[in-house]
């Protein structure tokens, strides 16, 4: 039980299919952004933010992600690890944690590039009557196209030549209260669309944290090599350097 603790829940039991080649033979988390595997980068970046205990949640070559971050002494945290024996996709896995995990926890993909604040997310979900809080990050997407706008009868209504479309996205990072592992059922593939289609249904409040700065989720070639180009600016913020 880590009561009192400030704990994170690390997911790391996906193939990495999308970010293939780099992921041939190895789990996506140990991929390397510059100096460190990204799952390393997170891992400072909680240790930064205060917190002391992470729970691993694995599957796919996951004795190479235990091999590689073991107990967590050389970062001076606790690292536990629990084993899928099925894919439980990204919630699932919470079910199998229940009696570990304190009131409030942050939860998070182990591939994600970011600059947040994780214990500001934390506190504000942990301040809130929310079940569950969201980091969200706006997207722009131009559309290369003239779009039409038609009524009901066909006609032609309005015109927009190329426009942008803005809409806010889910960063990967999400902070939960415990209440929430009771709408997850155990050993089942369930993911995080399942549990928002399962707290929409059931009118429980979940929060979106908007947040304006870097974000980069690795799971495309595009995305990775961008990570790289980035990664050298923003050492100092991750406060990365050997």
């Amino acid at each position: 039980m880590c009561d009192g603790k400030k704990v994170a829940v690390l997911l790391a039991g996906g193939k990495g299919t999308r970010l293939m080649p780099y992921t041939a033979g190895i789990p996506k988390p140990l991929v390397a952004v510059g100096e460190y595997p990204i799952a390393e980068i997170v891992v400072r970046q909680l240790k930064k933010n205060g917190f002391t205990n992470i729970f691993f949640a694995v599957n796919h070559l996951s004795h190479l992600i235990e091999d590689y971050f073991g107990t967590g002494e050389r970062f001076g945290m606790e690292f536990n690890y629990y084993r899928e024996l099925i894919p439980l996709s990204t919630m699932g896995p919470l079910r199998a944690m229940q009696d570990d995990l304190p009131e409030n926890f942050l939860v998070m993909n182990g591939d994600v590039l970011t600059d947040i604040s994780f214990a500001n997310l934390l506190n504000e979900h942990s301040r809130s009557n929310a079940i569950f809080t969201i980091a969200s990050k706006e997207r722009v997407h131009n559309i290369d196209y003239g779009v039409l706008h038609i009524d009901e009868t066909n006609a032609l209504s309005g015109f927009q030549e190329k426009p942008d479309i803005s809409y806010l996205v889910s960063m990967g990072v999400y902070a939960a209260n415990k209440a929430v592992l009771t709408e997850i059922p155990e050993n089942t593939f369930f993911g995080f669309d399942h549990l928002m289609e399962t707290l929409l249904k059931k009118k429980k409040r979940v929060n979106v944290f908007r947040y304006d700065g870097y974000w980069n989720d690795i799971g495309r070639p595009d995305d990775y090599i961008s990570a790289l180009e980035d990664i050298e600016t923003l050492k100092g913020t991750f406060e990365i350097t050997k």
